[in-house]
């Protein structure tokens, strides 16, 4: 049988581990012992107070959890460039997980003209009593600042690339830049474009390392490579203005970026995919209604924000030899890519991709 909270002068409320003692009939201490899974407690014990939670639908507060366990169940984290896609997806993504386990999250925000607030926003984490740090760092600047704090906390860090100091989660960047020029080779194009992002992200610099080795195995030159910031500005200039030459495919660091080329295409005349495919990366949710509908690689924040929160709560439970785990991306092939006319039609690249419409 439920018991649902109990009524007062001031409205319902809800049971407190008190009300499950005395359901139970053990001391509060004893419930507390169980709700933290303490090792010599009677199974006949456990079972009855296990029983009493459930039937009085109690849920612990966490602040009396936090001070059985000393433990904050909360995790700072530290997000630097949050307007993009990106980072803000990845900490969407990770407070949905911490949400799940019933850690609570507080977020730090630096932007592209305030990384000098990284050793404010760890000192504001600290103090708050978190339990660990997660820092969502896509540049080399914000971790050459982060190196120079001293927290004593668990910290991890979310990035493509492995690193000695702490634990690491992140896409396999290169990977997803692979599967997009890899299928654009399979396509017959011959002479590929890459719209990088800024050289101090980590995304960027891998992205563009992915589409040098691929062009690099399969015996091509490399096509233009322009870097910029990752604004649908960018890729509109480099669309409106930029001479193409014997260039007839564009793989763009982002998606906005590729909108920008497909816009700025368009009012040269310049057909998508007839005369130039484009391909993007982050699968954006409207991503599958731009006109064409754009092929891009698909990042699983969902996945990334899960993995980073075992990982995190691996370090706060000792862990501490640093780990390094990624997340296969997705080719999501749609309309703005097609075969070259002397081409079989066929996509022998062997990448991992999906159709969509």
């Amino acid at each position: 049988m439920s018991t649902q909270p109990q009524s007062s002068k001031s409205g319902w409320q809800r049971p407190s581990i008190y009300d499950v003692a005395r359901r139970a009939g053990v001391s509060h201490m004893t419930v507390s012992r169980v709700l933290n899974d303490h090792p010599n407690i009677r199974e006949s014990t456990r079972s009855r107070v296990l029983q009493a939670i459930e039937e009085m639908n109690y849920t612990p507060s966490s602040i009396a959890r936090a001070l059985a366990t000393r433990r904050a169940r909360r995790i700072g984290v530290l997000i630097d460039g949050p307007v993009q896609n990106g980072p803000n997806s990845t900490l969407r993504a990770l407070e949905k997980a911490a949400r799940e386990v019933g850690y609570a999250v507080s977020a730090f925000s630096i932007s592209d003209d305030d990384s000098s607030k990284m050793d404010s926003g760890v000192m504001e984490l600290v103090t708050q009593g978190v339990d660990a740090l997660c820092v969502i760092a896509p540049r080399e600047s914000s971790l050459d600042l982060l190196r120079q704090q001293t927290t004593g906390l668990p910290t991890i860090v979310i990035k493509a690339e492995a690193d000695t100091a702490w634990h690491t989660v992140g896409v396999d960047q290169r990977k997803g830049a692979r599967l997009a020029v890899e299928h654009l080779i399979g396509l017959g194009h011959q002479t590929i474009a890459h719209l990088a992002g800024p050289m101090d992200w980590f995304d960027a610099r891998e992205r563009a390392q992915g589409w040098r080795e691929s062009l690099a195995e399969a015996g091509l030159a490399e096509g233009p490579f322009v870097i910029g910031d990752w604004t649908s500005d960018f890729g509109f200039e480099f669309g409106r203005s930029f001479d193409l030459g014997e260039t007839t495919a564009v793989f763009a660091s982002n998606d906005q970026i590729a909108l920008g080329v497909i816009h700025g295409l368009h009012g040269r005349g310049i057909r998508v995919p007839d005369d130039v495919n484009v391909v993007g990366f982050d699968d954006l949710s409207d991503a599958r209604h731009f006109l064409p509908p754009l092929t891009t690689v698909r990042q699983d924040f969902a996945a990334l924000g899960e993995l980073a929160l075992q990982q995190i709560i691996a370090a706060i439970g000792g862990e501490t030899d640093p780990t390094h785990d990624m997340i296969q991306p997705r080719l999501i092939v749609r309309g703005s890519t097609n075969a070259r006319p002397t081409d079989d039609s066929s996509d022998d690249s062997g990448g991992v991709f999906v159709s969509q419409p």
